[in-house]
């Protein structure tokens, strides 16, 4: 099972190295069929990039991903938290119900809310407006985020809120220093998958945004001209756009695992 297991992890991993070591070919190389693996290594896709060659520079696109998708996490823990409290620890009537009705709002293709969305948008001038896209990412992650925290909140023994409210500690207190650090894992793994939904998130960032607002995967599609695909250029972009979703994955993985797998034991 084990030898299954490694084989399985360099499947999914192959896509990744190929496009990694693609990444350092001149496009002449880069554009082989078959590909050379003894091509040699340059590092003038990731220069084109960064704009070494007089093309647009991709911080302003980097960053406004960071800002939409870091601030739609924050308000998306700050609204879930208390959200699931009030549907696992202190049940409200037809919990499973108003579970369900978070649930089916993802089931909405997201392109038909998109006309009435852009309209909104339009008609209050918050058109190419990276908050108008945090507030979409919270929106559109709060249900899950909400779903997924309260099955790791059922796990926080109720003994614990009830000795903390014998010592009079209020709502806001037992939320922040009671349930929050035991249940760190869960908040971990649910701020992980908001995070990677609002950075991969495309559609809308490339209906409402322009110029200001792009984001990194809006600015990846202009790669793709009339004067071909730069297979090279594009793949340098898309490990550097993907490395802050690895990163963070990398660094919370001890905390996602346990977030994940809360509860699976008793």
């Amino acid at each position: 099972m084990g030898l299954v297991a490694w084989l399985v992890g360099i499947v999914f991993f192959l896509p990744i190295a190929w496009m990694a070591l693609t990444s350092f070919h001149s496009e002449a190389d880069a554009a082989t069929n078959p590909p050379s693996f003894a091509a040699s290594l340059t590092l003038d896709g990731y220069r084109e990039f960064f704009g070494a060659g007089g093309g647009a520079s991709p911080w302003p696109a980097l960053i406004n991903s960071a800002v939409a998708s870091i601030a739609s996490t924050l308000f998306v823990l700050v609204l879930a938290l208390p959200a699931a409290y009030a549907l696992s620890i202190r049940p409200v009537k037809k919990w499973t119900d108003v579970l369900f009705f978070f649930l089916s709002t993802k089931m909405l293709p997201v392109v038909a809310g998109l006309l009435p969305i852009y309209l909104f948008a339009k008609n209050t001038d918050m058109l190419d407006n990276i908050w108008l896209l945090v507030i979409l990412y919270t929106s559109m992650n709060l249900p899950i985020a909400v779903w997924m925290m309260q099955s790791f909140l059922a796990e926080v023994p109720v003994a614990i809120i009830e000795a903390a409210r014998v010592d009079g500690a209020k709502l806001p207190t037992i939320l922040v220093r009671v349930v929050a650090p035991i249940a760190l894992p869960g908040i971990a793994a649910t701020s992980l998958i908001c995070f990677i939904f609002s950075w991969n998130e495309l559609l809308f960032a490339r209906v409402l945004t322009g110029v200001v607002a792009e984001t990194a995967p809006v600015f990846l599609t202009g790669f793709i001209t009339s004067q071909g695909l730069f297979l090279a250029k594009v793949c340098a972009a898309s490990l550097v756009i993907s490395l802050p979703v690895l990163a963070a994955g990398f660094a919370a993985q001890d905390k996602l695992v346990q977030g994940l797998s809360l509860g699976a034991v008793k």
